[in-house]
């Protein structure tokens, strides 16, 4: 039988299958640990693909047309293998702190996960190899396969959870396996395909997704009582509601209120990020709403119109109707929570979200309102305290927001910020200098003066606004805080004293922390002594939560008693797994060069300065991929949304670039690559520009604009790849699949690689090294290929 026709369709099946695979995994990850640690999912992709590249270019004999089917099969039986093997491991993030051992366990997650990946490198590097003049046909059928996967397993996605997802895409690719119309793959697929289906419909235990005993959820389903009371799934989000003693929501609440709190349900997102809705059936007990350290903006003045951004279980929103505010305007970030307060938990919750609520990014809501507000409130707090890993990106608390949300204020409105106090100092004197600088370049020269903040024993409350607090107000804040029992963190005018009556610590830390933080003389040298990093934080680089100094790590390891949690919090992960992916992927280049070595042959040492080509297209495109997924979080509002925009975008785009370069030639000239690192270097310099621009429009025009923004970069990044593979199919074919491992090994280092940049240098400095990487393939390709090998 003639495959040659059916190899594309099969192509595009199997990429499909396997980008449906790794968004699925995506939210696994978000599920079972923190969705921050997606980014291996992009590295353990490329590590399978980089593997079968290696083991074609060891064993050349598996390269045959006839054995696509087999290895379409292998990938169907793969990915429920893979996961369920990973799901044996369940690597946890969290037990590095004290199991060193735990780092074999990222190693074993890596490996099982890459064996779907790594079928589906077999059944493309093997058309690769065979049908290498039609490259550029393969190519555009694998990225167009993978961008259609990537959009098209969200449908799958809102009627199901992830886990069995991965059961049905299996399925799929088992029956792609048998187009291939031998009776031999079809009677070997009956085996794993009943095994597929008795996994989807029976569920086993073993089957279900191992959530960290350390997340939310699952600590707060420890304690006698607890009952887990229903999930909803959908594309972007998991959502859990219990009952649980760990469930008492009244953050920083005065020791002088004494009396019982009304009976609160908990909401969970994605098993962590846990908060509470309130039972409203008994207004005297929402009594304990005016004992609050939130509260305060409410004792400066009468609040009308209020704006709470991601009220979540809702309790600001209860305080605001405490306090006699008029109109209560909400925007929550988490569509699919508010659509279940809003329905299932309408009654309980007192109708929370039936007036004047929205869903998005707060900052993007306001950018396209004329609206201005007596009281914009913010809150960083869940259930409990706790820290955020620094490898997470947040848009809510950078310069540029906090200029938005001031810009919003009337006259005489605040700004309200509540969050845990988790010690040493970090969080809050960056939220301080942040919103300090913010006030500075909308021209305020005295921040202090425009601030005031209060410390309770576990939560503190920062309030801020574009023009000074009045004599006034000044007294307001010192009668609540003494009324309440809370001290002073800052107030223009108050003395060290007044900032540790109540809640006592050891000296005035945070009183002259603050004091330095907002004296324009004593900032810079503040920030820079100071042992952690907790300068300003903007758009660029917007990890709020990365506080790390590398020149400090004794001192730093000393202060926090010897233990190794905050480090692996603070992103030391990210180079403990790089270093890993380095050995193997040293490994999957070795092999290779030693078979290559054995066979001999001058001419085919002379072909290998070809290679560097494709490492740095491989580095480039994962590059772009990694930093535009993360700059158009902004626009998209909400990460899993732009993980699939931009992938889809990206890859569709790109498999159209590649199909456009087999039926038109021309544009494979090495001039095109030279276009391509001009137009990345050009979107590096000009997104910022354009976030602006965009910014007060609606999200669908927003989404579509930069969709099509994406696609223009994609459809030329969709070309070099394939140039390279026909020039080098035309001179020495055996190396193909070296350079199909060479491109793989790179694209598994450059996700890792890319963030760790950015945690520093910021995403437009990813997007110029993407650029001057494109830069250098066009040199190897004009330099090495144009003037070398006959067209």
């Amino acid at each position: 039988m003639n495959l040659e026709p059916r190899i594309p369709l099969l192509i595009f099946l199997a990429s499909m299958a396997s980008l449906a695979f790794e968004v699925l995994l995506t939210r696994i990850f978000s599920i079972t640990i923190w969705y921050h640690f997606a980014f291996m999912v992009i590295s353990i992709a490329m590590l399978g693909f980089a593997a079968s590249g290696t083991v074609l270019a060891i064993y050349p004999g598996l390269k045959r047309l006839d054995r696509i089917g087999w290895f379409t099969l292998a990938l169907g039986c793969a990915m429920p293998t893979g996961f369920l093997l990973a799901n044996l491991v369940a690597f946890d993030p969290v037990r590095l702190a004290w199991e060193p051992w735990e780092l074999l366990n990222i190693l074993l997650t890596y490996l099982c996960l890459a064996l779907p990946f790594f079928c589906t490198g077999l059944v493309i590097a093997t058309a690769f190899s065979v049908e290498n003049q039609r490259a550029g046909l393969l190519y555009g059928a694998d990225l167009v396969g993978a961008g259609v996967g990537s959009v098209g397993i969200l449908l799958l996605m809102g009627r199901m959870p992830p886990e069995q997802g991965i059961f049905v895409i299996s399925l799929v690719t088992v029956a792609a396996a048998c187009l291939t119309g031998g009776w031999r793959i079809r009677i070997a697929a009956l085996l794993p395909g009943g095994a597929i289906v008795a996994l989807l419909v029976l569920q086993p235990g073993f089957s279900r997704p191992r959530i960290s005993v350390y997340k939310g959820l699952e600590a707060a389903l420890q304690y006698p009582g607890a009952e887990h009371l229903r999930t909803w799934h959908t594309p972007f989000a998991r959502i859990d509601t219990f009952k649980s003693p760990a469930v008492r929501y009244a953050p920083g609440l005065s020791l002088r209120y004494l009396d019982r709190l009304p009976e609160q349900i908990g909401v969970s997102i994605d098993g962590g990020d846990v908060n509470a809705v309130t039972d409203t059936a008994k207004p005297s007990e929402l009594a304990f709403l005016e004992h609050l350290p939130a509260a305060l903006p409410y004792a400066l003045a009468p609040r009308r119109d209020v704006l709470i951004l991601d009220p979540k279980g809702g309790l600001p929103v209860l305080t605001a109707r405490r306090h006699g505010a008029e109109r209560i305007a909400t925007v929550e970030s988490i569509s699919a929570l508010e659509r279940i307060i809003r329905e299932e938990l309408r009654t309980f919750s007192g109708n929370l979200y039936s007036r004047e609520s929205w869903t998005g990014l707060g900052r993007s809501w306001l950018a396209g309102a004329t609206r201005r507000f007596d009281l914009i409130d913010i809150s960083l707090q869940g259930t409990e305290p706790s820290g955020a890993y620094s490898i997470s990106e947040d848009y809510r608390f950078t310069v540029e927001a906090f200029r938005g949300y001031l810009g919003h204020l009337t006259g005489n409105g605040l700004l309200s910020v509540n969050l845990f106090i988790i010690p040493p100092p970090r969080t809050e004197l960056r939220m301080l200098a942040t919103l300090a600088t913010a006030l500075e370049e909308m021209g305020v020269r005295d921040p202090g003066s425009h601030l005031a903040a209060i410390r309770s024993w576990g939560t503190l409350t920062i309030v801020a606004r574009t023009s000074p607090f009045t004599p006034g107000e000044t007294a307001a804040v010192r009668s609540f805080a003494r009324e309440q029992r809370f001290d002073l963190a800052w107030l223009s005018g108050a003395t060290e004293e007044e900032g540790n009556v109540h809640v006592r610590t050891r000296d005035f830390d945070y009183f002259r922390s603050f004091r330095a933080i907002l004296s324009p003389t004593e900032r810079d040298s503040f920030l820079t002594g100071y042992l952690f990093d907790v300068r300003p934080v903007r758009d660029e680089a917007p990890f709020f939560s990365h506080f790390l100094k590398f020149d400090r790590i004794p001192e730093t390891y000393r202060t926090m008693g010897g233990k190794w949690q905050f480090f692996l919090d603070g992103g030391y992960i990210l180079p403990a797994v790089f270093i890993q992916a380095c050995a193997i992927s040293a490994l999957l280049l070795m092999l290779p060069a030693l078979a290559a070595k054995r066979s001999g042959g001058s001419d085919y040492a002379a072909r290998k300065g070809f290679l560097p080509y494709f490492a740095l297209l491989g580095l480039a495109y994962m590059f772009v991929e990694v930093a535009l997924i993360q700059k158009l979080i902004l626009p998209f509002e909400d990460p899993p949304v732009a993980v699939a925009a931009v992938l889809a975008s990206l890859l569709i785009s790109s498999g159209i670039g590649s199909l456009f370069s087999h039926r038109y030639p021309r544009v494979t000239r090495p001039a095109t690559t030279l276009l391509l690192a001009l137009v990345v270097a050009l979107c590096a310099m000009l997104l910022p520009t354009l976030f602006i621009i965009a910014a007060p429009w609606p999200l669908p025009l927003r989404g579509a604009f930069f969709c099509t923004l994406v696609a223009i970069p994609g459809a030329l990044m969709g070309i070099p790849f394939p140039t390279g593979l026909r020039l080098l199919g035309q001179v020495e074919p055996a190396m193909i699949p070296w350079a199909w491992a060479v491109n793989g090994v790179f694209s598994v280092l450059a996700p890792l690689l890319a963030v760790m940049i950015a945690m520093t240098a910021g995403f437009r400095v990813v997007l110029l090294i993407g650029a001057a990487a494109y830069l250098l393939a066009f040199l190897i390709l004009r330099n090495r290929i144009c003037a070398n090998v006959p067209r």
